[in-house]
């Protein structure tokens, strides 16, 4: 059953149907006002179609209101658009290698075609029976279920078919099953989901009951599973053609039902989007505060200064939200403590400043005021880089000089960068930008003796030897769409996460890489779980599903991960981590490998192609402050077990990645002064990794757990031993002088003679003003790998940034 056929006998029964009924019934009472989430349009009950001529103004109109909803949309619809659209831009990044799995046999594949027409075809039918029927008996109510059912069904096409026409979406059948738009095809979005999704809706409305609604949406899911089977549509396809459907059949049940009739309500009335001009924070959608701001130091410092207790340190970004919560705990903990100190005090002002929790000269909203709409700009930036010796850019294999900056191109010479970040909430929804504009010079390349030995120690096959490009490129960093909903923020996009309680790298996911894209549910609030599991105290989860970008061993693989933390004392911090890198190409994304991912406990050695959980990584981390007022001392550590599949396998030190550290956020007498030292190692004693062929590498997967060529983990790398100190000076919160020093050894199992790296720094962060800060940053390092080089080399790193951060430069409502 095409398109246009399905169309075409639609408009005849809806049309005779309404011309009928309106005959029938023209002087029956007025409408009511509409309860369309689109608001604004006079609600016409199906009574009023007395000629041609006012059935075509009806059907103009509601295609109107459908095609212009948008503008019109609430903040109360804008939670469930959101994960609609998160997980129809999952499904098309996946729809290639969902199809690849479609094996069904021919016969099979043209009945599932036959099941999904005929299933249109009984929901049309029920459609007209209901009209037939209450035209027979004189029962207005069913008259009009049948109605509005065709009405929709015809709507839902309508928009559907020029939808299709947009887009050019090719057809699973076509172009090795790549789904490429703009190509002239008709296969996003389906109409026949489209169709049997505004018939089922309007009859589940219509006539409430649970027998059917099991039917009639059942039969709709049928049918949008059946064009998946039959090689019809794409997932993302029917999805997308069932929303439409359902959104469809809502506004003309909203628009034309009328309510004496029987039904239920469909929708909350309009004009309920928030007058208020500020709302409950706990309520709102808030952006994530980017990993590398000025706020994270201070807000742990005063942790660390026992001035916070409900802190997670080991699971960030945190939103402003949760920062401004943390730093109130703060102000309560400085007003109750009679011998607070004056450092915590200073650090409270000028965090309690940023997050508007005290009133200022030139601010005229109140103390701790969330409003509910807001654009604003929060940094303009630019970074003078430059490099004097040669660097190491390849922490996957040799070394890395610049390390967590997002996966930042650099090389010997002059590397600017010139950025921007920006985000606006509205509601439950908030949307985060940050961009910028990257260079980088062109640079020797590996000789073809190292591509040999690369290929040798990854099993991959040799890569000719060829110079690195110069790179003049625009990216956007963390970008990303959330909602939020019962304290749980659900985003889409690229984004960085840092899981562990280490600051100089972390084992399991840091911002050594370019941001991931991802889908990502998180807990904003800590919460306590119920029963005798509330002795564990405060409780934070989070877990996501993305794509990994730039790997060419496999290209395209998908990467998810989940984490719990929780705090049984306000002094003892508990992790648990578990990511998967699985399906990429020779290994196609489906439910069963999916689902292994995350419940088999086997090796994935054992599995077939299409049903393998890939490469998975469990972690365990702990983190314990001295307790007290004058805290002086933190610890903590994070294990790391590689493929094994559960987190608990990170208790066992001889096979996992280990990194240890301490933290004094003062000393008696200079309270301004702190110290760190972390140590790391990707070399466990049990000695399986001594070749590379461990930790970070899987015999499937042989870029393991890099994004954009850049480790998503440790940059330490696959077989490396390193430590970390660093000493700050804190003039006042947001200008400090840094010492740091750092060296590195890769094993000589692993590249003959293996390799060291020492590194000595300062950095000088300085407040110019309320608004600008000046950051400078010099670097000397010496480094030996014998592969690259037969004598010690050594590099200069300088660099000189502004950032503008405007408080004022948005608008808010």
């Amino acid at each position: 059953m095409s398109g246009k056929s399905l169309a075409a006998t639609l408009a005849v029964f809806v049309v005779a149907a309404s011309l009928a009924r309106g005959q029938e019934t023209a002087s029956k009472d007025a409408p009511v006002q509409s309860d369309s989430m689109t608001g604004g349009t006079a609600r016409h009950s199906s009574h009023d179609l007395d000629n041609a001529k006012q059935w075509i103004k009806r059907f103009a109109g509601d295609q109107r209101d459908l095609w212009t909803g948008p503008d019109r949309v609430r903040s109360n619809d804008t939670d469930w658009l959101l994960m609609l659209g998160g997980a129809a831009a999952g499904l098309i990044a996946a729809d290639h290698s969902i199809m690849q799995h479609n094996t069904l046999s021919a016969v099979n594949t043209r009945r599932s075609v036959d099941f999904s027409n005929l299933g249109v075809g009984a929901l049309v039918g029920v459609g007209g029976v209901l009209y037939l029927w209450g035209k027979k008996t004189g029962d207005d109510h069913e008259q009009e279920t049948g109605l509005l059912s065709g009405e929709s069904a015809l709507n839902a096409l309508a928009a559907g078919m020029v939808l299709e026409g947009i887009l050019g979406r090719e057809r699973p059948g076509a172009g090795g099953a790549q789904g490429k738009f703009l190509k002239g095809g008709t296969s996003f979005p389906s109409d026949h989901s489209a169709v049997a999704w505004s018939i089922a809706s309007m009859i589940a409305h219509q006539h409430p009951g649970p027998l059917t609604k099991l039917f009639a949406y059942g039969l709709a899911g049928a049918v949008s599973l059946t064009r998946v089977t039959g090689n019809e549509h794409f997932p993302s396809d029917v999805l997308v053609g069932g929303a439409l459907g359902w959104l469809t059949a809502r506004e003309m049940y909203q628009k034309h039902h009328d309510p004496n009739l029987g039904g239920e309500a469909w929708g909350d009335a309009p004009g309920n989007d928030g007058g208020e001009t500020y709302r409950d924070p706990q309520k709102l959608a808030s952006p994530y505060v980017p990993l590398d701001s000025w706020i994270y130091p201070d807000l742990e410092r005063l942790a660390a200064l026992g001035y916070i207790h409900t802190e997670f340190l080991s699971m960030r970004p945190w939103t402003r939200t949760e920062c401004a919560r943390l730093v109130e705990e703060a102000g309560a903990t400085i007003r109750e403590k009679e011998t607070h100190t004056a450092e915590a005090s200073r650090i409270y002002d000028a965090l309690a400043r940023e997050f508007s929790l005290v009133p200022e000269t030139s601010d005229p909203d109140p103390p701790g005021a969330e409003p509910n709409r807001n654009l604003h700009v929060e940094s303009l930036y630019t970074r003078l880089l430059g490099i004097s010796g040669q660097p190491l850019s390849d922490s996957y294999h040799f070394g890395q000089t610049l390390i967590n900056d997002f996966g930042r191109p650099y090389a010997e010479g002059f590397d600017p960068v010139t950025g921007f970040s920006g985000w606006a909430n509205w509601g439950r929804v908030a949307l985060y930008a940050r961009g910028e504009y990257q260079h980088s010079p062109a640079a020797p390349g590996y000789s073809q003796g190292v591509q040999d030995l690369i290929a040798q120690i990854d099993m991959t096959p040799v890569q000719q030897a060829h110079p690195v490009p110069e790179i003049n490129q625009f990216t956007l960093l963390d970008t990303y769409a959330l909602t939020k909903i019962s304290n749980w923020d659900l985003s889409f996009g690229k984004q960085s996460l840092w899981w562990g309680p280490n600051r100089g790298g972390s084992l399991l996911l840091s911002d050594n890489a370019e941001p991931i894209c991802m889908f990502r549910v998180a807990r904003d609030i800590p919460f306590t779980l119920p029963g005798l599991l509330g002795r564990l105290g405060p409780v934070k989860a989070e877990a996501f599903i993305g794509q990994l970008a730039g790997n060419q061993f496999p290209p395209r693989p998908f990467f998810h991960g989940e984490r719990l933390s929780v705090k049984p004392t306000e002094n003892l911090e508990v992790g648990f981590s578990r990511t998967a890198e699985f399906g990429g190409v020779g290994r196609p994304l489906t439910f069963g490998s999916l689902f292994n991912t995350y419940f088999s406990l086997k090796s994935s050695v054992w599995y077939p192609a299409w049903d393998n959980p890939g490469q998975r990584n469990g972690g365990f981390d702990i983190a314990y402050r001295a307790p007290g007022l004058r805290n002086w001392l933190a610890v903590y550590a994070t294990l790391m077990s590689r493929d094994d599949p559960t987190p608990l396998f990170a208790f066992f030190p001889v096979r996992a990645l280990m990194s240890t550290g301490f933290y004094v956020p003062h000393f008696p007498h200079v309270p301004r002064l702190d110290f760190r030292w972390e140590g790391v190692t990707t070399d466990p004693r049990n000695g399986g990794n001594k070749t590379g062929q461990f930790a970070y590498w899987e015999v499937f997967y042989r870029d393991d757990y890099t994004n954009r060529n850049n480790l998503i983990g440790d940059w330490i790398g696959r077989v490396g031993t390193g430590y970390q100190g660093w000493s700050t000076y804190w003039f006042s919160p947001r200008t400090s002088l840094q010492f740091g020093w750092r060296h590195a050894q890769v094993a000589s199992t692993y590249i003959p003679h293996g390799g060291t790296l020492n590194d000595e720094s300062v950095k000088l962060d300085y407040q110019l003003g309320s608004g600008l800060t000046l950051s400078a940053y010099v670097q000397y390092e010496q480094w030996l790998v014998t592969a690259l080089a037969p004598a010690t080399k050594n590099n200069v790193t300088g660099s000189l940034q502004l950032t503008y951060w405007p408080r004022y430069w948005g608008v808010s409502k």
